[in-house]
């Protein structure tokens, strides 16, 4: 009997225990709740867009660059072929016929904006014509100027005919960047006035129709006559090039001949231009 009570009494103490353990857990989850249902919900934070302001960049005041130190291409040079143009069949050439050039011009900038500029200057010019067994007498004394087939007599091997001008050349010229030629696209047009300073044949090595020297290899003999050529120069220009070099191309106006005393045949010429200074 007291066994039995015994163990009533501690299942009743058991059972009690487990209710109140039951019941403390049941509170703390509802603490918990309560504390995590006044917590304060995180917003996401707005993105911020830049505002990117495009400045319009300052026109530059080309009136007020300064160019005192510039070189402004005073000293000329040109180097390149020439063609003669309507010239007859019987008028034949070969080779590379060439001028040079050499010319000394002042540049003046436009004030209100110096990348456009006028130069002018004194210059000479040189024209060779190579010439495929035909003879130029320029000493003839007939009314026009002899070309002579000679393929089938004695004839020089080398023979040109040289013309030499004293030259005025003008440019409009325009520079990219004109503080700093030396880096800047360069383009000009222009003009040359000249006269004829000299004209004469050149020929070397006269050899016979099978090719055999007859004087040696180095006999040379020049004729020299302005009689039939044409004593004023007027050639249009162009130049356009990077730096120091530039491309140019002549064409003159006038006949190489005088009107009447030959052939209508006018030159011109493509080279290269090296200018500085």
């Amino acid at each position: 009997m007291k066994k039995l009570l015994v163990l009533v009494l501690a299942a009743t103490a058991f059972s009690t225990s487990y209710a109140q353990i039951a019941l403390f857990k049941k509170k703390n989850k509802t603490a918990t709740a309560k504390s995590d249902s006044t917590k304060p919900t995180l917003q996401p934070v707005p993105k911020q867009t830049a505002e990117v302001i495009n400045t319009p960049k300052a026109k530059k005041d080309w009136s007020k660059v300064v160019l005192t130190n510039r070189a402004a291409d005073h000293l000329m040079i040109q180097y390149g072929a020439d063609t003669w143009t309507n010239r007859p069949d019987s008028v034949r050439t070969k080779g590379f016929s060439r001028h040079f050039n050499v010319a000394i011009m002042l540049d003046k900038p436009f004030k209100t904006d110096p990348r456009f500029s006028v130069a002018y200057g004194i210059g000479i010019g040189s024209s060779n014509m190579f010439f495929d067994n035909v003879k130029v007498n320029v000493n003839g004394l007939g009314s026009t100027l002899p070309f002579t087939d000679v393929s089938g007599t004695n004839h020089y091997k080398k023979f040109k005919l040289t013309t030499i001008y004293a030259e005025i050349p003008i440019e409009l010229r325009f520079y990219s960047d004109p503080e700093n030629p030396a880096k800047s696209w360069k383009y000009a047009i222009g003009a040359k006035v000249g006269t004829l300073l000299k004209a004469y044949t050149k020929g070397k090595d006269l050899e016979t129709t099978n090719g055999a020297s007859i004087n040696g290899t180095s006999a040379i003999v020049k004729e020299s006559n302005k009689r039939y050529f044409n004593t004023t120069k007027l050639a249009v220009t162009g130049r356009i090039g990077y730096g120091i070099l530039s491309i140019h191309g002549d064409y003159n106006i006038l006949g190489v001949i005088k009107d009447g005393f030959g052939p209508a045949i006018n030159v011109y010429s493509i080279g290269i231009s090296i200018s500085g200074l």
